[in-house]
């Protein structure tokens, strides 16, 4: 798969936690941008491209905007990855990670991180009492991992505004994971340990985010791809 107009995109989820072991897929996050006149026509451009050999997921420039307004954790990855994670850097992927802090707000990434340890944690909860397959062991285990995980980088930004993508001690996530692929409920503990966190934490981000930031920015993400263009347009015969 070609994706056009590829303004950022780097290597995300385990290998960028520090959690990848062997043969873990490498997991590839980016935003792309449409050319601005597609978004006048009939049908407006395809939002999202995903790919599985490799692992790739692609989002229009807009779409991922929403997704980081939002406090959606994956997308938010993408602009706080170590410099040498990134595959794609373009002037415009540097404004972007120039203005990450503009897309968050303390509600909303709360709601989100909480949110989605919750939805690992009911996952959890579903597989039962730990008598199942070693495949399904495994699963747990990840699903356990990325629960811990979510808590940890979600108060972290709640509380200082900052997100660090690479965990401190790997080793202490496996075992957790293997604890809860053996008793899913032992997990239940770490998630309330955290929704008291929160609710004590004084957050370091602000009531809303800044959306005037995020909109010039995709303004001149639709200003650059309009003026290709209608130049490519006006140089044919």
């Amino acid at each position: 798969m070609t994706v056009p107009n590829i303004l950022l995109s780097g290597i995300v989820g385990s290998t960028a936690y520090g959690l990848a072991h062997a043969g873990s897929d490498v997991d590839r996050l980016g935003l792309f941008a449409a050319p601005t006149a597609e978004l006048h026509g009939l049908r407006g451009p395809k939002e999202s491209h995903v790919t599985t050999t490799p692992d790739r997921t692609l989002h229009e420039a807009a779409k991922w905007c929403r997704l980081a307004l939002g406090g959606n954790p994956t997308a938010m990855e993408l602009v706080w990855l170590p410099d040498e994670l990134y595959e794609v850097r373009t002037p415009l992927g540097d404004e972007l990670i120039g203005i990450r802090t503009s897309f968050l707000c303390a509600q909303r990434v709360r709601d989100a991180y909480l949110g989605y340890a919750t939805q690992q944690f009911r996952r959890l909860e579903n597989r039962g009492d730990g008598s199942f397959s070693a495949d399904t062991r495994k699963r747990t285990a990840k699903h356990a991992r990325h629960l811990k995980r979510l808590c940890h980088q979600g108060l972290e930004l709640y509380a200082t505004g900052r997100l660090a993508i690479r965990v401190e001690d790997p080793e202490e996530y496996h075992a957790f994971g293997e604890r809860v692929a053996a008793d899913p409920s032992a997990a239940l503990p770490l998630l309330r340990y955290y929704e008291t966190a929160f609710d004590e934490a004084t957050p370091a981000l602000p009531e809303r985010p800044d959306e005037t930031v995020v909109e010039a920015w995709l303004h001149r993400v639709r200003d650059l791809f309009y003026t290709s263009a209608w130049s490519q347009a006006s140089s044919m015969p």
